[in-house]
This record gives structure tokens, sequence and C-alpha cells, in this order.
């Protein structure tokens, strides 16, 4: 997604030899306009897969997935990584460990929420080593959901995420795909965002 390159090229930076940090749009400071063709080019992508709900987990991949699930016309769930005192009900919890934070976080999604069958698109900020995605697709597993794809805003594909959701047997679309950094410059691999034929 050109878009979406262009603005990582203008306002990402790049941290050591694996981290980018886009906090100007995205994982802190959030343009709307932006998120929000994120958002719609997801919805084309899957308009054809009969997707009942949006899924992500807090809190960056909760802009773009609003807006997917916005043109959608469905609802979107962000699966919580701490417990609140109204969350009482039947809980759908897994471990998703993060290599940015270093650290291990607990994640749930009431199972009221999601009925067997449903058919759900994951959107998510970063795809890199994949623990994020494949934490919410342990949550699907539970809720007898079919996930009909994953939507990466953006993904280092220099990292084994890709081929994890992949080895799963996963619709991914990456809307932007970094092959590699080089001299502090983000340089892209194709994206994946055509549609699918999903039926």
């Amino acid at each position: 997604m050109k878009l979406l390159e262009d603005r990582i090229h203008k306002d990402g930076q790049v941290l050591g030899q694996d981290i980018l940090k886009v906090d100007r749009f995205l994982t802190h400071q959030v343009d709307y306009q932006l998120m929000k063709e994120i958002g719609k080019r997801f919805a084309e992508v899957y308009a054809n897969a009969g997707v009942t709900k949006v899924v992500t987990i807090e809190a960056s991949g909760i802009a773009p997935a609003l807006y997917a699930a916005e043109s959608l016309n469905v609802p979107l769930i962000f699966a919580k990584k701490a417990k609140n005192v109204t969350m009482n009900d039947d809980l759908l919890v897994t471990e998703v460990y993060s290599f940015t934070k270093k650290l291990t976080s607990t994640v749930q999604i009431s199972s009221k929420l999601l009925e067997a069958g449903e058919k759900v698109l994951i959107i998510d900020d970063f795809l890199a080593n994949g623990q994020a995605a494949l934490g919410l697709l342990d949550l699907m597993k539970q809720a007898k959901a079919e996930v009909v794809g994953l939507g990466i805003v953006i993904e280092k594909s220099f990292q084994d995420g890709r081929q994890k959701l992949l080895d799963e047997g996963m619709n991914l679309t990456s809307l932007a795909r970094i092959e590699k950094f080089e001299n502090g410059k983000v340089i892209f691999a194709p994206a994946d965002d055509s549609a699918f034929d999903i039926n």
C-alpha cells in the first residue's frame, strides 16, 4: 500500500537492526485518516469472506481494526491484556510474549462475544515473530470460530512470523512488508494486499 509505505519513509524511525518506530501515526499518536484508508483496504481484500467479526489485540491494533470493522459493517472485539472487575463471565484466555516489550501478557476475550462458526478477520499493527497473531488464533480456536484471514499493517518479513502463520494455513495480508533495514532506511518487499477469492 503505497500510502502507508510513503508514510513509513516520512515518519518511521529505524532503531537498531530490527525495530521500526512508528509512534507518529500508529503506535502512540494515531493518524485517523491513514487508519481509515488502511481499514478500507483490509475490507476490500476480505469483502467476499463473509466476515462476521473483526478481532485485534490492544492497543495499537485497535485503530486500523475499527475502520476495517466499520467498512465491513461488523463488530470489533479487542483482546484485553488486563482483566478488570467487569470481566467476570467465561473467558477465552491465552499467553502472548512481546519481543518489543520483553514480557508475557495474559490476553482474554469474553466467550459471550464470539459464537462457534463465526467468521473472523484478525487485524494487528505489526507482524514480526508472530506471537500476538498466534495468540489470537489460539483464542479463536477456543471459541470454535473460523479465521478467514489475518490483516497486518506492517510486517517485518525478515523475521519468522509470516512463515509461522502460513504454516497454520492462514490467508495473510500485509499492507507494508519490510524486507530489511539498510543504513537506517526501510527497504520494502512487495505487499500482498490483493483480494482473496474466498467463498
